[in-house]
């Protein structure tokens, strides 16, 4: 078994709903050649420092996240894409103790796939930002504005993804504009959405 990283330990230690759950995830990905870490404030687990799966929890579950979970063969049907635009990784979700520790080989089964996924070098074809919707008030926004238009495309793909899939959200034509309008200042900085 792995030395747990005490940089991690306040997670499991502190007053969560799922508490029994993450410690027993926590102790069957120590089992297996990864280095526990602390990133995203979740417990992650890495091989030579890529990442390999994360521990986090919901309201109604909690789940191991594995970071290219689109690249494993999910034999047993568990892997779950938790919204549409997610497109790399992919979760298993737990509700209770029970199905953790009935699961336990198969979890650490597709860990070791995870791990030769990442030996060999395998990389998760994303979607370009092109290939994204883009919301009709921003489209008019940058079709009126030369400096905004260039300023959008100047930033990296997943800068531009993210604004595209942060405007086109809301199912209001007004909350949309409002999202547009709040961000072209920083777009026109050149910085991303949560920057």
């Amino acid at each position: 078994m792995n030395n747990m990283n005490p940089k991690v330990d306040w997670y499991f230690n502190k007053e969560i709903k799922w508490q029994a759950e993450v410690r027993a995830l926590r102790t069957i990905m120590l089992d297996c050649p990864l280095t526990e870490e602390l990133k995203w404030g979740c417990p992650c687990y890495t091989f030579q420092k890529n990442n390999i799966v994360l521990i986090h929890v919901f309201k109604e579950y909690c789940a191991l996240l594995f970071h290219k979970g689109v690249l494993l063969k999910d034999p047993e049907g568990i892997l779950i894409q938790q919204t549409e635009n997610v497109q790399s990784a992919r979760q298993v979700r737990f509700t209770n103790l029970q199905e953790i520790l009935a699961l336990e080989p198969i979890l650490k089964a597709y860990v070791y796939e995870a791990i030769e996924v990442e030996k060999s070098g395998l990389k998760v074809q994303f979607k370009q930002a092109t290939e994204f919707a883009v919301a009709d008030e921003f489209q008019a926004k940058l079709d009126e504005s030369e400096e905004l238009s260039a300023a959008f495309y100047a930033l990296t793909p997943g800068r531009q993804r993210a604004y595209l899939l942060f405007f086109g959200a809301p199912k209001q034509s007004k909350t949309r504009a409002a999202r547009v309008e709040k961000y072209i200042e920083q777009i026109l900085n050149g910085k991303g959405l949560n920057d």
